[in-house]
């Protein structure tokens, strides 16, 4: 791929130049492919093989102090590899002995339902009250008749989890490949591939910004909510289980653009469940809080690693979403940041 330094050091006071007819091509066929990313939606296999290619770039040149040559890459990918089976097989073991302690049971969490359930009875009016479930039995008849009436969705959805899983596997595979074979060195030379690498080196360095003010982010809303979790809460006698567990799944689920955030609040806001309504209160305004936040933080960060106004990010997912949904909501700030950064490079900025 181009290296980071040619693109960077694309002036953005040069004069306006005209694109060649090959440059102009390239533009329309990366255009199309990224929008077709979108409405096939293919976005988590282009995001997966990206950060795959980025991995594997990071990884190699300390390799390649004690493995000279292509072999840096090979080794990489198989440690990269390695990690990634790793923390899938540590994840599915976590939540089968989850499953498998009291804290999991069946049994506690109707229990803890029943008694949450009878905490918000005292506190709400009394024409909301006659809808809360009676006791744990009651509960466990509504969730099984939930699920008889939305068994279809539920199976259309993990249908389409299987689908997303499979996607990200091939796009990880695919990276992988483009990592051990494509080089500096491998640059082509015909007009039209050389524009389309040019294309696609600057939509990776866009993504490699993105990643790192990503990182960025999720370090800050960890943090915070290591504050909430840690230091609040225990301060007014709350004691919430699997507080580690979720600081790193906040900080993990925090790499994903907005979606991420949206993940680890979830889980945050049901385990403060699991402990009373109050504090699930609570934990929902203060995640309320961190989920506006987090808008800010991505316009201001990740808009100066792009050299971007904050209002033209916020502007760009904004657009992207109502187009393209969450997808387009994720997408919208590599977008963004490689298109701006082809029009700098053109002087047309």
């Amino acid at each position: 791929m181009l290296s980071r330094d040619s693109v960077l050091d694309s002036a953005p006071d040069q004069p306006p130049q005209t694109p060649k007819p090959a440059v102009l091509a390239a533009w329309g066929l990366m255009s199309a492919a990224l929008i077709m990313a979108l409405l096939l939606h293919l976005l988590s296999a282009l995001l997966a093989g990206l950060l795959v290619y980025e991995l594997v770039g990071l990884m190699a040149p300390p390799i390649a102090r004690h493995l000279p040559g292509e072999r840096s890459r090979y080794v990489a990918v198989l440690l990269l590899g390695a990690l990634s089976i790793g923390g899938i097989s540590f994840a599915v073991l976590g939540l089968v002995a989850f499953f498998h302690s009291d804290v999991g049971s069946l049994s506690v969490l109707l229990a803890k339902l029943a008694n949450i359930t009878d905490g918000a009875r005292a506190v709400v009016p009394a024409s909301i009250s006659a809808y809360l479930p009676a006791d744990a039995s009651a509960i466990e008849q509504g969730i099984s008749a939930w699920l008889r009436v939305h068994g279809a969705a539920l199976q259309l959805a993990g249908t389409e989890l299987g689908r997303f899983i499979v996607r990200v596997l091939l796009g990880m595979v695919i990276g992988a490949m483009l990592a051990i074979k494509v080089s500096e060195s491998d640059a082509p030379v015909r007009p039209l591939a050389h524009a389309l690498y040019e294309r696609v080196s600057r939509l990776h360095l866009s993504f490699s910004r993105i990643v790192r003010a990503q990182v960025r982010i999720a370090s800050i809303n960890t943090a915070i909510t290591s504050v909430y979790l840690l230091l609040v809460l225990p301060l007014v006698g709350v004691h919430l289980p699997l507080t580690k567990t979720m600081i790193t799944l906040t900080f993990i689920a925090g790499l994903l653009p907005v979606i991420g955030n949206l993940i680890s609040n979830t889980i945050i806001l049901i385990i403060s469940l699991s402990h009373s309504l109050g504090v699930a209160l609570a934990s929902l305004i203060f995640l309320l809080l961190i989920h506006k936040l987090e808008y800010f933080l991505n316009a201001r960060i990740v808009g100066g690693k792009i050299h971007a106004k904050a209002w033209e990010l916020l502007v760009a997912m904004l657009i992207m979403e109502a187009a393209f949904g969450i997808a387009g909501l994720v997408a919208a700030p590599i977008y963004y940041a490689w298109l701006k950064d082809e029009l700098r490079a053109q002087g047309w900025i």
